[in-house]
């Protein structure tokens, strides 16, 4: 009995056509021969998985499926067909159009360049703010040493391909839903390269490149924004037969700091205030970027619970604009608790000094509507 489809991509039944597809492609990546030749099973794992995106990718296919499964499909003559495809290199270019996720094959059959590296790197709002270098480490498949990215071992001639006449290609009948369908595919043999080594690389097996654990130092510029990527062009994975290599994306992860809410190129932050200090006016200090430091902040005298204080220029540098956003200090008034006696005693005879005109406000209800829910959010 074939497995759920839904269970196979490892996506929701209420996923999204986008959804199915990274899906499918993430899957894909880790079933690719160049890093997962360990696994004889790989090929039979693509299958399952291609078949599953190829019914839910289809809109008609899916809302069968989702009715009547697998045997409603078949009932209404649908069956999935790789039989003519060959190996998974092959099931690779019928549904990445002739290239893999790690750059297998190039237009025309011949070296195709290497895939593109994602990996991702944390750092702190700081380091986010005056710029850093970090060391990236992450998993590529580079050209093999051994033999320099020929596939043959030192001294060994390279021949040509016995099976393509050198072509790197071969002319292929593929058997679809749709009917039967002629293509050129890339040569099972010598992969497109139309040549083929008498004896191959101990090292990489005769591909050329090997998987190997690399580093690198990145530099992290200054103002940039959680999610955002830096891309270092020729650090991905290694084309075939000397191509170019692909890229590497650095995704940066801005750590939460507990001082600060970032918007932006502004910051806001919480400042509590004692209600007696926020009804006469005086100087707090509040927080800056710099560990350890603060600046001092003129409380005006009256100043309300949630009202927000700018301090211009002292939030976050824009990327690449050479200006700074502002850092929004919100005011939360603190009531005092557990008073004793005096204390008491003072605050009833300050309260009933208290007239109609020191609580006059000039705001509207829905502004202090606001302000109230600002301050609770807050």
């Amino acid at each position: 009995m074939p497995r759920d489809c839904y269970e196979v991509l490892g996506v929701s039944r209420d996923a999204s056509e986008q959804q199915v597809k990274k899906a499918f492609r993430m899957l894909a990546r880790e079933l690719h021969p160049d890093v997962n030749a360990h696994d004889p099973q790989a090929e039979e794992k693509f299958k399952e998985a291609a078949e599953a995106y190829e019914i839910l990718s289809d809109p008609e296919r899916r809302a069968t499926y989702d009715r009547y499964g697998h045997e409603g499909l078949r009932s209404g003559g649908y069956a999935p067909n790789f039989d003519g495809l060959g190996s998974i290199g092959d099931l690779f270019d019928a549904f990445f159009g002739g290239g893999s996720p790690f750059g297998g094959r190039g237009p025309g059959g011949g070296p195709a360049p290497g895939g593109d590296i994602a990996v991702a790197v944390e750092v702190d709002l700081l380091q986010a703010a005056q710029g850093a270098s970090v060391s990236v480490s992450f998993e590529a498949i580079e050209r093999c040493e051994h033999c320099h990215g020929n596939g043959a071992e030192p001294g060994t001639p390279i021949e040509t391909c016995q099976r393509c006449g050198g072509a790197g290609q071969l002319q292929a009948v593929t058997r679809t839903p749709f009917g039967q369908m002629m293509r050129t595919i890339a040569c099972d043999v010598c992969h497109g390269d139309g040549r083929v080594a008498s004896d191959p690389c101990k090292d990489c097996h005769g591909r050329g490149r090997r998987t190997a654990r690399s580093s690198i130092d990145v530099d992290v510029p200054i103002g940039i924004s959680d999610g955002q990527r830096i891309r270092i062009s020729g650090r991905g994975h290694a084309g075939q037969a000397g191509a170019p290599a692909g890229d590497l994306y650095v995704l940066i992860k801005v750590r939460p700091d507990e001082r600060f809410v970032r918007e932006g190129d502004d910051l806001i932050t919480v400042l509590d205030v004692p209600a007696p200090l926020a009804a006469l006016g005086g100087t707090l200090e509040v927080p800056t970027l710099e560990d350890a430091s603060s600046t001092p902040l003129e409380v005006p005298a009256g100043t309300q619970p949630g009202e927000v204080i700018v301090l211009r220029g002292q939030g976050m540098p824009a990327l690449r604009r050479g200006r700074h956003g502002d850092l929004r200090v919100l005011v939360n008034v603190i009531i005092p608790r557990r008073l004793t006696q005096e204390q008491r005693e003072l605050l009833g005879q300050f309260s009933e000094t208290i007239t109609e005109e020191n609580l006059r406000s000039e705001d509207s209800m829905f502004a202090k509507l606001r302000r109230a829910l600002r301050s609770q959010a807050a």
